[in-house]
């Protein structure tokens, strides 16, 4: 099948299932029975209406843990940010701002001072302290403390203690400088939690942010609502309500794994928000109808695939190259994203001030040829049917993914290479590629790939599960040393040298390939107003927005 095959099928089912006229063609009865299954899904999740005031937003799946010290999914983080504070904040030049600190500074390379606000509270009415944020980062530290065991305990290797001076004041003593630490505090990455908080807390979790923790239920919902002692409220004033409208009261993250469903929600009015949840093809659909609109721009998430270089056929680099060559990653942005996508050589978002220029890295333009060259030097002669290998990807069940999947099967084959895809639901799919078992895996990196220290969380030698992200055990020796210099610099100048080195380092040896960069596309009803999206794809935007009159059905 081609990609623009597969783009004309992607139009067919999104136009079919949305779109009552058009499904008549596909026959009453199918279509029929498909409605009915669909609307038995909604009367299981909306048996109730929901308030005024109250929203309805889909996720693909349940946060794996809510608690953001261990959570590492994009659902965890994103709705994990909205229950907890960070020491500091992302701006949207991804320059890090004050936030729960108020100011910080550093007399001498080992020492880190943060001076914290005054009037912070938890969700519970405990005020926050430097006890808690000291807690919280002996936690991530010490897996004795709190009895944590998480993969972002390799972002705090380089800290040695933290100690609360005073009420308001934490200091950080290192073992080693690291220029990342401050990244590794921001938003969505890190939440200060009340100190003596354990493993178990992310099952209920109390943060000091926009919104408080109600409830769970795995597989289906999270439910939170505003609170209204939020401190940032005092200080980061939001403007003033227009009449007839007020901001959310109670957000219900819902788990649409489909997307199709997911459109329907939308379409129907049962949802009122999804952010980078339905297919290009749905979001275009579903431009055309009266009570939703669609926010689109640019995004810093980007997608990519990871190969296990251990394994057998993918540890030389030559096969790794192929596989590049052979994919036509504008074709497929062109067929599945609609052209909504920018191609990524790098994992840093673009513009950011420590990534590459394509000028500087080795290029993998769509070359069948070549692709078939390289196999061909890697001892990998074509057999009778044409394939010289055979690999597995392994994908969640999520739409976009699949179909991607579909064309990189199809493109890969003319290169002699069968791939075979194996979907599964995210949290087994996830907890395959945790611990290695996989050949190619495709994944998003969002908001961990804004800050340069995501080459040594993704591709560092003491960074392979549970101690981080590289998750394909790749082992550079040359590109661990430019990581812990540029880690060490206080200069900006030195660090983008390293990292750019790092950069040419990974677009030679390929253990992954950056893909491109999706916009951000956020369809909601019209009885939400006021949506900012930010081009990392948080949901910070939930604390400003409002609701007119009507509910979610």
């Amino acid at each position: 099948m081609s990609s623009v095959a597969v783009r004309k099928k992607t139009d067919r089912f999104a136009i079919a299932h949305l779109n009552a006229k058009s499904a008549r063609r596909w026959g009453t009865h199918s279509c029929g029975v498909l409605m009915a299954l669909v609307c038995l899904s909604f009367v299981g999740c909306r048996g109730q209406a929901e308030s005024p005031g109250s929203v309805v937003m889909i996720i693909e799946s349940s946060p794996n843990n809510l608690d953001l010290r261990v959570g590492t999914d994009a659902q965890s983080e994103r709705v994990g940010g909205q229950i907890f504070d960070a020491l500091v904040k992302k701006d949207q030049h991804y320059e890090l701002q004050p936030w729960l600190a108020s100011s910080w500074e550093q007399p001498d390379a080992l020492t880190w001072v943060f001076h914290l606000r005054e009037g912070v509270r938890f969700h519970d009415g405990r005020p926050l302290e430097a006890e808690d944020v000291a807690y919280t980062i002996e936690s991530l530290i010490d897996s004795a403390v709190g009895n944590l065991v998480t993969a972002k305990s390799g972002n705090f290797a380089a800290v040695d203690r933290a100690e609360a001076r005073d009420r308001l004041t934490v200091v950080v003593k290192m073992k080693r400088p690291d220029a990342g630490l401050l990244f590794n505090m921001s938003d969505g990455l890190f939440g200060v939690v009340p100190r003596g908080s354990g493993k178990d807390f992310g099952l209920h979790p109390v943060g000091s942010g926009p919104f408080k923790f109600v409830s769970a239920v795995q597989d289906k919902e999270v439910i939170v609502e505003r609170n209204h002692d939020y401190w940032a409220d005092r200080v980061d004033v939001l403007p003033p309500v227009p009449v007839g409208t007020k901001r959310i009261e109670r957000i219900r993250f819902t788990v649409v794994p489909d997307t199709i469903t997911s459109a329907l929600e939308l379409k129907k009015g049962s949802a009122d928000l999804a952010s980078n949840v339905v297919t290009l093809d749905m979001v275009h659909t579903l431009e055309a109808e009266p009570n939703l609109k669609v926010e689109s721009g640019d995004g810093s998430p980007v997608v990519y695939v990871t190969f296990n270089v251990t394994d057998r056929l993918l540890k030389d680099k030559r096969v790794r190259q192929a596989v590049a060559c052979a994919i036509d990653r504008q074709a497929i942005v062109d067929a599945i994203w609609r052209g909504q996508a920018r191609l990524a050589n790098t994992l840093l978002p673009t513009g950011h001030w420590a990534a590459a220029t394509d000028d500087e890295l080795a290029q993998y333009p769509h070359d069948v040829m070549r692709a078939q060259g390289l196999l061909e030097g890697a001892g990998l002669p074509a057999g009778k049917d044409g394939v010289r290998l055979r690999l597995t990807m392994k994908t969640s069940t999520d739409e976009t993914t699949r179909l991607m999947a579909a064309v990189l099967q199809q493109q890969l084959r003319a290169a002699g290479i069968a791939l075979e895809i194996r979907s599964a639901e995210f949290g087994t799919f996830y907890a395959d590629v945790t611990k290695g078992a996989f050949q190619i895996y495709a994944l998003r990196w969002i908001g961990s790939n804004e800050d340069p220290d995501i080459f040594h969380y993704a591709y560092g030698s003491d960074r392979m599960p549970p101690k981080g992200a590289n998750r394909g055990r790749y082992s550079n020796p040359r590109m661990d040393a430019l990581l812990a210099e540029a880690s060490a610099s206080p200069d900006r100048a030195v660090r983008k040298k390293d990292y750019v080195e790092v950069q040419q380092i990974l677009a030679e040896d390929l253990p992954g390939i950056p893909l491109w960069y999706p916009n951000n596309e956020l369809v909601h009803t019209r009885r939400v107003v006021n949506v900012r999206p930010r081009p990392s794809g948080t949901f910070d935007f939930l604390r400003e927005a409002e609701v007119t009159g009507g509910v979610a059905r």
